[in-house]
């Protein structure tokens, strides 16, 4: 049995032009960006629409059946399985596609046209209906962006203490949900209707029957436009300006009857809820990939420093025989690559659909934990100049910390390791 490590051809076709995106059109307004937080980088937004639309592309969402597929939408030539079947690469690709688009920029990667956390949560658990009428946007005339509304002030990483309320109305069989959502990434883009977006949504988590706990949470689309709905505040940030971060909140919002993600019905059993937080064993992958294009940049940039200083990183050498500042960066690109390893195989199991809880938390974490050290440790070796705004070191040292933070901080993705790795449950060990 032979095991492979190139990435697949249309992987590497797909890398190769989005650096020049990533270079061209990201890094080169990176501090642009940065210090002009809540800007909107409108040429950089239409021409991802317009190259994604051309490519089948549609947005950075997985897709059911995107693996299969040999077209650029992800699916590819990745050679013959045993079934006789190209092996399906289609969250492999999306990875390799974030990882190079954070490499330019990760605020920017951030609000890439498309579904985002929002439209995965449609295609895990949304009807053959739902997706047909909510994703197909994403290919429209209009960039679109679509957003993940869960956190509150007083639920975090304790999604159990969820208070927004969804209550059905009998008479006009609509939904009135009430509630105060916080830090929904891209919720202004996805809810202001902005003359040069398409019409996103963001999707709700509340409650149909609060007696039930995580059993009555469900998950509803809400579109831009609602009366009730009003993007109330937006964040201002450490790292990831560009990417808004917003309050939203909804008084006695309408929304469809047919906008339920999941039954209506209440019921011990029910795995609703189990089922669309299984969205994040698929994104939270993706999530560490965009981490590690950050550090992968700033190790890249350190390197290309120190060679204009004449300082060589000789690799091959006993530890012993390396300066201090070779033993830095040779430990730090050890530690992305083995980071970017965990990824690959999360990501490889997700396109398989073996279950891949564990190895979706411990890339996640792996990856908080590599770009932060490396955006870290970039900076210091650089010294004052890391540290000044002469270059983007102090801003990828910013950036890299979103990742342990967001989708799952790194604590609570230590929990969901240690209950898969010792078999308990939520209510078990917290």
């Amino acid at each position: 049995m032979t095991i492979e490590f190139e990435s697949p051809k249309p992987i590497i076709q797909t890398q190769f032009m989005l650096k020049t995106v990533a270079e061209e059109m990201m890094r080169s307004q990176s501090r642009y960006f940065d210090e002009h937080e809540h800007e909107i980088p409108w040429d950089y937004i239409e021409f991802m629409h317009t190259a994604m639309k051309a490519t089948g592309a549609g947005s950075l969402t997985p897709k059911e059946k995107l693996s299969p597929s040999p077209s650029p939408k992800g699916g590819g030539d990745g050679g013959e399985g045993d079934n006789g079947k190209r092996p399906p690469i289609g969250y492999q690709s999306l990875a390799a596609q974030i990882e190079m688009l954070a490499w330019g920029d990760v605020g920017m990667y951030l609000i890439t046209p498309g579904g985002g956390l929002g439209a995965a949560a449609v295609q895990a658990a949304g009807s053959p209906e739902q997706k047909a009428k909510f994703l197909a946007r994403f290919g429209e005339e209009k960039p679109t962006l679509a957003a993940m509304c869960m956190t509150e002030a007083g639920a975090g990483s304790d999604t159990s203490a969820i208070r927004a309320r969804a209550v059905l109305d009998e008479a006009t069989k609509e939904w009135v949900i009430n509630g105060e959502k916080i830090f929904v990434t891209s919720g202004d883009k996805a809810m202001t209707k902005y003359e040069k977006l398409g019409k996103g949504f963001i999707v709700v988590w509340a409650s149909i029957d609060p007696s039930a706990g995580r059993s009555g949470m469900r998950a509803f689309v809400v579109e831009a436009g609602t009366p009730g709905v009003q993007v109330s505040k937006l964040e201002h940030k450490l790292g990831i300006r560009v990417s808004d971060t917003a309050t939203i909140s909804l008084v006695d919002a309408r929304v469809p009857y047919d906008n339920i993600l999941g039954s209506p019905t209440v019921e011990k059993t029910t795995t609703g809820f189990k089922g669309a937080m299984a969205t994040f064993d698929a994104t939270r992958p993706l999530v560490a990939a965009s981490g590690i294009g950050v550090a992968r940049a700033a190790l890249e940039f350190l390197k290309e420093k120190l060679k204009e200083s004449g300082v060589e990183i000789r690799y091959g050498l006993p530890r012993n025989k390396l300066t201090s500042i070779e033993r830095d960066v040779i430990d730090i690109d050890i530690q992305l690559h083995s980071a970017w390893l965990m990824v690959l195989k999360a990501v490889w199991m997700a396109d398989n659909k073996k279950p891949n809880a564990l190895e979706s938390s411990m890339s996640k974490i792996r990856a908080g934990d590599v770009v932060t050290k490396i955006t870290q440790k970039a900076v210091e070796i650089m010294g004052p100049l890391g540290y000044s705004r002469e270059f983007l070191f102090e801003k990828w040292f910013r950036d890299a910390k979103i990742t342990d933070i967001y989708e799952g901080t790194g604590q609570i993705n230590r929990l969901v390791v240690a209950r898969q790795i010792l078999g308990y449950s939520g209510a078990e060990l917290r």
